[in-house]
């Protein structure tokens, strides 16, 4: 198991993308917007930047399946309308490994590790100006929420980002830009 980790606007999807393994996107196990036990911030808005928003157990669960059988169903979340629209497979196809990429990945260290499933933990880091503009254009291209929630988080998290990455080198992840996680994982692709 690959896990990527970093704040919302990294380059986690990107970089999972261009990596020739199985991805699993750890965004598709939010919990739906009808959870009651969903953490509120101060506004009575859903903090969506917490990671009791998110299913821990169900994609700890998934990640053991796949790892263990080399497939697994997951689920297929709309962050548009924040409720789960379905399913689909994941295949590994025989794949060495698989990446989970998602903002509560670094959640999972410690259980990956101890189960004996994970190869690497890494933390994209970028300036946090960069990662301002690069999550505000992707969440208004993509319609995500409302442009004033989009922009009010934005900079909530952009002041947040350094704390961000302490959290996910606390729970054991190395942080890096995402050039140096792509060699650093082309190395560890060669070594198969």
């Amino acid at each position: 198991m690959i896990v990527l980790a970093g704040p919302s606007g990294t380059g986690k999807s990107r970089l999972a993308q261009r990596l020739d393994w199985p991805v699993l996107r750890l965004d598709d196990f939010y919990l739906d917007a009808d959870n009651p036990t969903l953490p509120r911030q101060a506004s009575g808005l859903v903090d969506w930047d917490d990671p009791r928003s998110w299913d821990h157990t169900a994609a700890l669960a998934c990640l053991n399946r796949l790892c263990r059988s080399g497939v697994a169903e997951v689920p297929d979340y709309d962050i548009s309308t924040s409720s789960r629209v379905g399913h689909h497979i994941l295949d590994l196809g025989g794949a060495a490994y698989v990446v989970a990429e998602g903002i509560f990945a670094q959640e999972l260290v410690a259980d990956l590790r101890n189960a004996g499933l994970l190869a690497s933990a890494i933390c994209i880091k970028q300036h946090r100006l960069v990662t301002f503009v690069r999550r505000l254009t992707r969440d208004l291209a993509e319609h995500r929420k409302p442009p004033w929630i989009l922009v009010t988080r934005g900079l909530r998290l952009m002041r947040q980002q350094h704390a961000t990455l302490e959290r996910a080198v606390a729970k054991g992840c190395v942080p890096m830009t995402a050039a140096e996680a792509e060699k650093a994982l082309a190395r560890l692709a060669a070594t198969l």
